[in-house]
């Protein structure tokens, strides 16, 4: 510990920075990372680099303006001139610190070391490989922006200044893991966000020990997040839209942005804030609201329909006789309720091998699925006509829900319902239901209630929510994120 908390200062002999460097980057291990001896001014100079990582074209041009350098111009503050006057370059900074210098190196800027000077100098002249922002998968609009964040860090905050262009919007950047060094940038409106909930996201932030970020921002969340790990509701939101990180800090949220992932996270959140969707503004406010009422009915039939109606068909007393109709013919071969879990199981394994065959194989993968668990399944006995008619509804509640992360848990907690209503009949029904909303009751997202503005009632942010309210009627921001300026 005691070495690596030890400084190694930049020394005016270029052969000991040199060597030092040389040691650190592993320049003749790593074949990508380019070491080059130069001479300017009369002085010896070295540039460390990676390759892939820099603009060759400007690290040529500034080399082109050293050579006209003169050994006379360079006898006075040298260090002042060279970043004032002879490296014509917007991003251009200096460190005292080899050890710093080798991170900045990994990261992608030039460093260049001067014989003579006891600073580098950082020439921040890097690039990235990185897709253009199309419009991300998960969250496609029919009318709309079409861009979508991407994998590089920087990308992604202009993305997000660029519909932003508020004099108090700030992007405080962090380096995370010991090991990776992962660029992280904390985004919010410093005249609207609540400053200590800013606060304790860096601090949680801060305090991050570990290695690396081998998931990017999902090891963030697990980190910031806190909690029982068991619980698999999302207490952060993702979102890959621009217009959709930029309404959230014009509410007074806090974005957390991670190299290397095209996902943003949102903080705090509630459970509605997951059930939301851009598709609804995208809409007159009454055609919003009919779509935000069929999303509602989709995620509760994803939940709850399943163990209901399995109960009701083991319990046919239960069922009024105007709708006896829903109750089952044929039961099949095998319990019911093995049934269903065989069926959302062999779900699950669909899903997972849509994910990993290539797009080429899709519909034949359909095509085998609807004929084995669909027609086969059923004319064999193995599944009943119902199980399935209800299963199929389940799981498009399940793809309408927005978050992924929230379409996962649901059905998790649809399959513990299930077994506690297939174990306890009825009063396992009820008990499973009761302890669902305490859970979510109990849970906070950065010390904000899970369930706001439910549980504490809150009517008029309640009635937005469950109504898309037009926008011009919406005079205030979200109390519990605590604005600066609550009216708008």
């Amino acid at each position: 510990m005691e070495d690596q908390q030890r400084t190694h200062k930049v020394s005016r002999k270029i052969e000991e920075n040199i060597s030092y460097l040389d040691e650190r980057l592993g320049v003749d291990k790593s074949f990508d990372v380019v070491h080059l001896d130069v001479e300017y001014a009369g002085r010896k100079m070295a540039l460390f680099m990676v390759d892939g990582f820099v603009k060759d074209d400007i690290l040529h041009y500034l080399m082109k303006f050293l050579a006209k350098v003169s050994a006379d111009a360079l006898e006075n503050d040298p260090l002042e001139k060279l970043i004032k006057k002879y490296i014509p370059y917007v991003e251009i900074d200096t460190v005292d610190d080899l050890d710093k210098a080798v991170d900045t190196v990994l990261a992608g800027p030039t460093i260049l070391v001067v014989d003579g000077i006891d600073q580098a100098i950082v020439i921040d002249a890097r690039t990235y490989p990185v897709r253009g922002p199309a419009e991300p998968d998960m969250e496609r609009v029919v009318r709309g922006a079409r861009d979508g964040f991407v994998e590089t860090i920087v990308f992604n905050t202009a993305l997000t200044r660029r519909r932003v262009r508020d004099r108090s919007l700030r992007m405080e950047y962090l380096q995370i893991g010991r090991r990776s060094k992962t660029d992280v940038v904390v985004c919010y409106l410093e005249d609207i966000a609540d400053l200590e909930h800013v606060k304790n996201v860096k601090k949680s932030l801060e305090s991050i020990d570990t290695d690396g970020l081998p998931m990017a921002e999902k090891t963030v969340e697990e980190f910031i997040s806190g909690g029982s790990f068991w619980n698999p509701y999302p207490v952060v939101r993702y979102t890959e839209r621009p217009d959709t990180a930029a309404s959230h800090l014009f509410e007074g949220h806090v974005l957390i942005f991670v190299d290397g992932s095209p996902s943003v996270l949102i903080t705090p959140t509630t459970f509605w804030h997951h059930l939301q969707h851009a598709e609804e503004y995208r809409n007159k406010p009454s055609t919003g609201a009919y779509l935000r009422f069929v999303r509602f009915i989709a995620v509760w039939a994803s939940i709850f329909m399943l163990p209901l109606w399995y109960l009701l068909a083991e319990h046919p007393r239960l069922l009024p006789s105007y709708i006896h109709y829903i109750g089952i013919n044929e039961s099949g071969e095998i319990p019911l309720i093995v049934q269903f879990l065989l069926i959302e199981i062999g779900i699950d394994m669909l899903r997972m091998a849509a994910v990993h065959t290539p797009t080429s194989l899709a519909t034949a993968l359909g095509l085998v699925a609807a004929l084995m668990i669909g027609q086969v399944a059923v004319e064999v006995g193995l599944f009943a006509n119902e199980v399935v008619l209800y299963l199929a509804i389940a799981t498009i509640g399940t793809f309408a829900t927005p978050s992924y992360e929230l379409g996962l848990a649901n059905r998790i907690y649809r399959i513990v319902l299930l077994i506690l209503t297939g174990i306890f009949g009825a009063i396992g029904f009820v008990v499973g239901v009761t302890f669902w909303i305490i859970l979510l009751a109990r849970m906070k997202s950065f010390n904000v209630p899970y369930l706001w503005p439910l549980i504490p009632f809150n009517f008029g942010a309640l009635r937005d929510i469950l109504v898309r309210t037009p926008i011009p009627m919406k005079h205030s921001r979200p109390k519990f994120l605590h604005p600066k300026d609550p009216d708008r």
